[in-house]
């Protein structure tokens, strides 16, 4: 990412909010001369990629020209250094220990159901709830896509987002059956999986004649 629009995400991760006239002076006192006019064009930029929010008005306790607020999305808050991966890695390990397998794969299927239904995958033609199935995957991480089959139809994904969680018992792999199986309304057949040394994770959604 070029290094003004990364210095302005670093400025409102640490602010909150702010204002352009705020964000120039913090930008004056890091790395010199700069115009409000340049953090504008970076700012736009920014929100074009989705990273910081529309501005928004902020209130005045002297008079003086209206100035609108700045903020970070969601989205950009990823970018920056998290612990997730090593939060989500140390419970998945403690539910492995305190838990049966049972009892650990009804927590993840409930997991499953809940992202199938924040998903809100319409109940359209098979064809049509492939593409929005994809979608949902590749948001997620997934590095989805589907393509037609002699028997039905290939659901592919070629990245595992749980990649170093050290699911070695496959109850990830599980949850994703679930979820798949939820958003599409059909259950599939697995084809191939990453855990056994396949290059991607293949699932054939067998369908009707009158499907395809």
């Amino acid at each position: 990412m070029q290094e003004t629009r990364r210095l302005i995400l670093d400025i409102l991760r640490r602010r909150s909010h702010a204002t352009v006239d705020e964000i120039v002076d913090e930008l004056q006192r890091r790395r010199g001369s700069i115009t409000a006019v340049t953090v504008r064009h970076h700012l736009m930029r920014l929100q074009e990629d989705g990273l910081i929010t529309s501005p928004e008005l902020k209130r005045r306790s002297s008079p003086g020209r209206p100035q609108y607020v700045y903020a970070l999305t969601e989205k950009a808050k990823d970018l920056f250094p998290n612990n997730y991966q090593r939060l989500a890695a140390s419970l998945l390990t403690e539910l492995q220990k305190q838990l049966p397998k049972d009892s650990i794969n009804v927590i993840l299927e409930g997991v499953a159901d809940t992202m199938a239904h924040e998903a809100v995958v319409p109940n359209l033609p098979l064809v049509d709830r492939l593409d929005a199935v994809v979608d949902y995957l590749n948001q997620n991480g997934y590095e989805a896509n589907w393509e037609r089959a002699d028997d039905g139809f290939l659901l592919t994904t070629s990245n595992c987002p749980y990649h170093g969680l050290g699911d070695e018992s496959g109850t990830l792999c599980q949850m994703d059956m679930r979820l798949i199986s939820s958003l599409l309304g059909i259950v599939p057949r697995r084809i191939t999986h990453v855990s056994d040394g396949d290059a991607t994770c293949s699932y054939l959604i067998p369908v009707m004649t009158n499907e395809h």
